[in-house]
């Protein structure tokens, strides 16, 4: 069986992102939770099973192999549950979703540095920095580029897929904390929080104890 590290999750973006990857891929899997950030976190990072990811979550393990990096897992997960779970079929959708994966994994750092996720939390709307609102207009071009693509279903390419799992914690930042969205985004947004994988992650989210004051405002 497949074991998942990942973090707390009201917070841990990535962990989400693994999380959802494995739910996606039908493989059955056990969850191992770990509390990031706190006291004894530098002493955790250092144990056997994260210490091949260098303390990064989530990491999974495959028998005896671990991967991590949240792309990585996507990428082993497609492999191990036969290829057609995670990617749109058609060859041009499937080059569009890889990219706009891809650059989600490797950009807009405003926006993740300046709105942390807490899916436990909803602040009201307040001023957006010029350098946040430059990524959420990028965001926007790109999922307009993707439901352009979309043959029916809600999500980016129709079906829920990898792309998704990709973007849903940025559809948590943009609930979280009140930020502007055309109605197409929002209906995206609603989608996403609508969909039972993700109500499984906020319910278990509000059940959790730990709190990270970084992630909070008054």
């Amino acid at each position: 069986m497949l074991k998942l590290i990942i973090g707390n999750k009201a917070y841990s973006s990535w962990s989400l992102r693994g999380w959802l990857a494995v739910r996606q891929s039908g493989l059955a899997f056990e969850e191992v939770v770990v509390p990031l950030y706190d006291a004894d976190w530098a002493v955790r990072r250092e144990q056997a099973d994260l210490r091949p990811s260098g303390g990064r979550v989530p990491a999974l393990w495959d028998g005896e192999a671990v991967v991590w990096d949240s792309l990585a897992i996507i990428e082993h997960l497609n492999e191990a549950s036969g290829g057609d779970k995670f990617w749109p079929q058609d060859p041009a959708a499937r080059m569009l979703a890889r990219s706009i994966s891809a650059e989600m994994h490797s950009g807009f750092a405003p926006l993740r540095a300046k709105h942390g996720m807490n899916v436990r939390r909803v602040f009201p709307a307040g001023p957006v920095d010029d350098d946040v609102r430059a990524d959420l207009s990028r965001i926007m071009a790109l999922w307009a580029q993707a439901r352009a693509r979309a043959t029916g279903g809600d999500f980016l390419f129709g079906s829920f897929g990898a792309a998704d799992i990709m973007y849903a914690p940025v559809c948590t930042r943009i609930a979280t904390y009140s930020l502007p969205v055309p109605r197409f985004a929002q209906a995206y947004i609603d989608a996403v929080y609508a969909h039972p994988w993700m109500q499984d992650w906020i319910a278990a989210a509000q059940e959790e104890e730990w709190v990270i004051a970084k992630f909070e405002r008054e």
